[in-house]
């Protein structure tokens, strides 16, 4: 089904108070500027973390427009080199790898929400205690340039 329809149909569904706001998922900034001509876009959640940043572009359209990002897989590995770095800023800050890439999301944009999985308490709560880690600039210089393109997107 083209797309116009599914979200044609999604907006009669919302206009109908069965809907209330509409998120897409993997769109291109191509696709979101589509949907967004036909109904308005509340979020979208794109795979995005601080080693997977191919869906930048997305991220940029989001936050220009006041859209919602929600990354999924936010705290994904990538090559040693660059986990290592990672691990290395989480050494001098006395934190976790994953509270630095969820510290580096939560940094980079007012409209990211990430969503880290998490199946026990203590892994909830390491998670939430990202929110409260301070990278500096200097960490922040260093993260961002473990920026690797991904293939496919």
């Amino acid at each position: 089904m083209p797309l116009a329809d599914q979200l044609g149909t999604l907006r009669e569904l919302r206009t109908e108070g069965k809907v209330g706001r509409i998120g897409l998922s993997e769109v291109t900034v191509t696709e979101l500027d589509r949907a967004r001509e036909i109904v308005d876009v509340a979020s979208v959640q794109n795979r995005y973390s601080l080693l997977d940043r191919a869906y930048e572009p997305v991220l940029a359209a989001c936050e220009a427009a006041g859209i919602a990002f929600l990354p999924w897989r936010p705290v994904a590995t990538a090559a040693p080199g660059a986990t290592a770095e990672v691990a290395a800023v989480a050494a001098e800050l006395g934190a976790t790898p994953a509270q630095v890439a969820l510290a580096w999301l939560l940094g980079r944009s007012p409209v990211v929400l990430p969503i880290p999985g998490t199946a026990r308490i203590d892994h909830l709560e390491e998670n939430l205690a990202a929110a409260d880690l301070h990278l500096t600039p200097a960490h922040l210089d260093r993260l961002d340039r473990l920026d690797q393109p991904s293939p496919g997107v």
